[in-house]
């Protein structure tokens, strides 16, 4: 099984920037953010053993979304002082490492993701048993599951992680990754402060889902809901226009105005002496041990090559 690993840059960094304690390189530069990435980062390599790999990475531009909704996202906090010249590093590393960065203005790094699966999926790329890993703590992704498309998510701090396929989204969350989207539309979205019906909770909205599949179905189905339940009924019709602004906003768009290059993003480029280089210098020592006995290896063209257990293959 080949892997492409699409990392969701901003969703990691921000983690692991809020889960470690502050740290600082032989410089004296806070660097909490840009260890915990590139820890993460080891053990993706680790446990997915990617055959292409790419991170994704949100601009301070507004987005589309903004221009659709004012209030959306209004009520985040600014991007702490301590963590931008994180990110800066961050991308200068990769850069070295030679990883593969998308990021473009007026989309957010869910798109670009969300556009490189369905690329990968749908062009002229005739890589066979090719499988999508997404690698965020963005529930969102969840709705980009599907029979080639996984999510890894970190559970707990930046270590315990859980990979979710279709089952197991419906198994936690009770619908369907097709799903999520109608669902954030009934019920909005707190953490981006954009409402839903108001009135419909989440065992509501999971009900509805199960009943009439759509949420185009469920607005359909008002006459029959109402002979069941005229208060639901009535809020329903009230939250039309609400139910959606907020589909359009939840929903995470494919067709973003990048071309991907697969080829560009073949593991064989990882520079792995430019990694180890950029860990030594900010005195992550754990970090290159980590790096020289992950079983990343130069081979006897110059290429880098994973020598790893696929511990993920039968998940």
């Amino acid at each position: 099984m080949q892997r492409f690993v699409l990392i969701d840059g901003n969703a990691i960094l921000h983690r692991a920037f809020h889960a470690l304690p502050p740290l600082t390189s032989k410089n004296g530069e806070l660097v909490n953010a840009v260890y915990g990435f590139f820890s993460m980062f080891l053990k993706i390599l680790q446990d997915v053993k990617p055959t292409y790999l790419a991170v994704c990475f949100d601009r301070a531009a507004p987005t589309f979304r903004q221009q659709l909704y004012v209030g959306y996202q209004a009520q985040r906090p600014k991007t702490a002082d301590e963590l931008v010249p994180q990110i800066d590093l961050i991308h200068k590393i990769l850069e070295k490492m030679k990883v593969s960065i998308f990021e473009i203005d007026g989309y957010e790094a869910d798109d670009l993701i969300g556009t490189i699966a369905y690329q990968i999926q749908n062009s002229k790329f005739k890589i066979q048993n090719l499988e999508v890993i997404i690698v965020s703590g963005d529930r969102d992704m969840l709705q980009l599951v599907n029979s080639h498309v996984k999510a890894l998510m970190p559970i707990t701090g930046i270590t315990k992680m859980q990979l979710f396929n279709s089952e197991a989204v419906e198994e936690k969350y009770g619908i369907k990754p097709t799903q999520i989207v109608d669902y954030k539309a009934l019920v909005g979205d707190a953490s981006d402060n954009y409402p839903g019906v108001s009135g419909i909770g989440p065992k509501t909205a999971s009900n509805l889902l199960k009943e009439f599949k759509t949420l185009e179905k469920i607005f359909q189905s008002l006459s029959e809901i109402k002979k069941k339940n005229e208060g639901l009924a009535k809020k329903l019709a009230e939250g039309a226009e609400a139910a959606g602004l907020a589909k359009k906003l939840a929903e995470i768009v494919t067709d973003a105005p990048i071309t991907l290059d697969i080829e560009r993003c073949s593991i064989v480029h990882f520079d792995m002496e430019g990694a180890r280089e950029s860990f030594e210098e900010l005195g992550f020592k754990s970090l290159v041990k980590r790096l020289l006995a992950s079983g990343l290896r130069e081979d006897q063209e110059g290429n880098n090559q994973l020598g790893l257990l696929d511990k993920i293959a039968s998940s």
